[in-house]
């Protein structure tokens, strides 16, 4: 077996198929092929993930991925809220106000 049929195997075991769509020409003459992945949905049914874009223009290719802002967002809110966790735990412990109480001799 040669390493190029195993690799292939390999890749169509993991479902990790790249799905490539059909070259689109601007006016400028720059060719753009997208380029997505099939997802697996725990019902079964694939969905296609973007994952970039491949310009070609003047015989040099020049790949663009792409990128998910809205797990940006979402992985920014979760810090945001572990910090406020963090802090008012640490304030209803341990108070920053001083203590006003009078003491009994």
């Amino acid at each position: 077996m040669e390493i190029r049929n195993a690799v292939e195997q390999l890749r169509a075991g993991s479902g990790a198929a790249k799905i490539f769509d059909e070259p689109y020409e601007t006016s400028d003459g720059t060719t753009i092929i997208t380029v997505s992945r099939l997802h697996w949905r725990l019902r079964g049914n694939p969905i296609p993930v973007p994952v970039g874009v491949f310009s070609i223009r003047d015989g040099k290719a020049l790949w663009v991925p792409a990128t998910d802002h809205s797990r940006i967002a979402l992985l920014g809110e979760v810090i945001g809220l572990a910090a406020a966790v963090i802090a008012t735990a640490a304030v209803l412990r341990r108070p920053p106000w001083p203590d006003l109480s009078i003491p009994t001799c």
